[in-house]
């Protein structure tokens, strides 16, 4: 495997997990007073963007990565939208 596809992985894995302690945090608290819904409701669209558009490229790291983001960000975009 290539240096630059390494780095490409260790880059998905970062950012995408990421999300996981602001996830599990919101879904064992429901507090989302600190959230933007305005914020949340477009990266949601643009991670799903993303992924539309590396599965029309054919690109499995860029499709899994924004897959497993907005499996992340969406539940915490859902209890915003809630809790408004």
């Amino acid at each position: 495997m290539e240096w630059v596809s390494l780095i490409g992985y260790f880059a998905a894995c970062l950012t995408t997990l990421s999300f996981l302690p602001q996830a599990i945090k919101v879904i064992s608290t429901r507090n989302t007073q600190g959230i933007s819904l305005l914020m949340y409701g477009m990266f949601v669209l643009g991670v799903l963007m993303w992924l539309i558009y590396g599965v029309l490229i054919d690109n499995l790291t860029v499709s899994l990565a924004n897959l497993l983001t907005l499996l992340f960000a969406l539940p915490i975009l859902i209890i915003k939208y809630q809790n408004r």
